[in-house]
């Protein structure tokens, strides 16, 4: 079985790999890169990144030279940001030891990288037998093999990855693993799964009980959180004030006009009665209007209410504590999520 299932994985590989800039190379640092990057983002999304990252720093030396602000802004628009801290930290780590690790064990000491990107980085860069176990594997080996054991549970992730590494051919686990997560990224994908044409349907106990639909399957639902925030767009002629948030939340070090959060939706009065709204409209010629109302942005356990406003003084010489007096021509220089992006752009074009 391990051997029919490895043969027929391979051969629809290569007769329908996708062609992907990271798979012409065995640089570690490079398919490091990529395995960051495609962690939480689609191939499509990614590659610009991927690119746009190999040009500014050619090398891992160059990335862990580079400030965190300009990883930061580099990074802007591909979310999940704590994967930017721990690129540049991790990059530090590596020029502190002069070189890329060349093992499983030494390259899973990287920060914020676990058991699937190691595995994944051995075996592309080194040819290391080592099985990859993502989202992707998860569900087709779910489906082959019909398993029931919860993928979020520990006998569940030690389950498959015992599976995956019994079906792996030592010396040819790099297109093993690829062949794995093209196979579940294009033909086995999550909904309207290609079936019919599957080169591994006739061996799959998932398709032939007609439970496809029904694999992986996951002990715990995801609890959302709602939070209601308020940006406060404060604009003159020349400058906007902006924060950098916090750390221990949501896009952590990056940079936003003032917020307020709020437990419920808040009502005019309360947005009014703020203390940074208050002083800055009691300047001469101060306005305050509405930029956006109720704009849901979904993150993975958190849903955003968000509210803007615009308050336009006409000048903005000493920032408030806590905030940066910024020069609206060199708002580039900041890295900021991409639902803030998007409200400046909006504010700064009235």
């Amino acid at each position: 079985m391990p051997t029919t299932f490895a043969h027929r994985l391979i051969a629809w590989y290569e007769q329908n790999c996708r062609d992907l800039p990271w798979r012409h190379t065995t640089d570690p640092y490079a398919i490091w890169l990529s395995e960051i990057i495609l962690q939480q983002t689609r191939v499509e999304q990614g590659m610009d990144y991927y690119h746009r990252f190999l040009k500014r720093f050619p090398t891992v030396f160059d990335l862990a030279q580079a400030s965190i602000d300009e990883v930061m802004r580099l990074w802007q628009g591909l979310g999940y940001y704590s994967r930017a801290r721990n690129l540049h930290a991790a990059a530090q780590q590596i020029a502190s030891n002069g070189s890329f690790p060349t093992t499983y064990e030494g390259i899973i000491q990287l920060k914020g990288v676990g058991p699937y990107t190691a595995a994944a980085i051995a075996s592309f860069a080194y040819g290391l037998p080592h099985a990859v176990v993502d989202g992707n594997v998860y569900r087709v080996l779910s489906r082959y093999f019909d398993i029931s054991i919860p993928i979020d549970t520990t006998q569940g992730k030690h389950h498959f990855q015992q599976l995956a590494h019994s079906l792996l051919p030592p010396q040819r686990a790099a297109l093993f693993n690829q062949a794995m997560m093209d196979f579940g990224a294009t033909c086995c994908t999550p909904l309207s799964p290609r079936c019919a044409e599957c080169p591994l349907a006739e061996g799959c106990l998932a398709y032939a009980q007609r439970i496809v639909a029904q694999r992986p399957v996951k002990q715990k639902r995801l609890q959302v959180r709602t939070r209601h925030f308020v940006y406060i767009v404060v604009v003159s002629p020349t400058h906007l004030l902006l924060q950098q948030r916090p750390a221990g939340d949501i896009w952590q070090g990056l940079y936003q006009p003032p917020l307020a959060e709020f437990a419920a939706p808040p009502t005019a009065e309360e947005v009014l009665s703020l203390e940074l709204v208050s002083t800055l409209l009691s300047q001469p010629q101060a306005t305050f209007t509405a930029l956006a109302q109720g704009i849901q942005h979904r993150l993975t356990h958190q849903l955003l209410s968000t509210d803007a406003y615009l308050l336009s003084v006409p000048e903005l010489s000493v920032a408030p504590e806590g905030y940066l007096l910024v020069e609206r021509a060199r708002i580039d220089d900041y890295g900021m999520p991409q639902l803030v992006v998007k409200l400046l752009e909006k504010a700064l074009s009235r």
